[in-house]
């Protein structure tokens, strides 16, 4: 049967994937994000951009994993999302006060969440496939008051996520509509996956009867 790892430390993407019915092993890749997209230029697309990421951190998570078990038969995903706004990409915040610069600059406006995925898979401990793509999404932004910002910021939520927001978390309250995937916006868009799980021979209930999440 089919593993599924997530190389994410990501709650929003993990809760997607279990609500989902697949409860993959989780594997933290450590790759330099700074570092990786000033390589890639100033002028890079935004797709590319976390595209590139995304297939890094699949890579990492691909090449350190030391079970045998795993690797006999098991894809890896990764996945990176930023917020394309003003002509800029915004990932998570360095402070408070990032945070709050960047809430007022999308407050009752729209910007457009880019999520690359990436999806490795590994058949008796080999490398036989890889692929990637970007999903898209449309964020329409609410205004929030600023004592509700200023409560949103306490809570440490912005610092941990990508533009600041979440969509199934604190920042729900402040987010006015969604066009296009909403698991793309929590982190990962299961259609997407779906897609791409199908590129590599795999369908959904070969990840379902893979990766059941055991009985408490």
């Amino acid at each position: 049967m089919t593993r599924l790892v997530l190389g994410s430390a990501s709650a929003g993407r993990l809760k997607v994937l279990r609500q989902a019915g697949a409860d993959p092993l989780v594997r933290v890749s450590g790759i330099d994000e700074d570092a990786l997209i000033e390589a890639l230029g100033p002028g890079a697309p935004a797709d590319e951009v976390v595209c590139a990421l995304a297939r890094a951190k699949a890579e990492h998570v691909a090449a350190t994993l030391d079970s045998r078990d795993v690797t006999a038969d098991c894809v890896v995903l990764g996945c990176d999302s930023m917020l394309y706004l003003d002509g800029q990409l915004c990932g998570k915040p360095a402070s408070t006060d990032d945070a709050r610069r960047q809430w007022r600059s999308m407050a009752g406006r729209t910007g457009r969440l880019h999520t690359g995925h990436c999806l490795i898979q590994l058949r008796d401990h080999t490398v036989v496939r890889t692929e990637a793509e970007t999903s898209i999404t449309t964020v329409h932004f609410g205004i929030p008051t600023d004592s509700d910002l200023e409560a949103y910021l306490a809570s440490g939520e912005p610092l941990r996520v990508a533009g600041a927001f979440t969509l199934d978390g604190l920042g729900g309250w402040f987010i006015d509509g969604v066009g296009g995937d909403p698991s793309t916006v929590i982190g990962v868009s299961l259609p997407l996956l779906r897609s791409l799980l199908a590129r590599c021979e795999l369908s959904v209930a070969d990840v379902w009867a893979g990766n059941v999440r055991p009985s408490s």
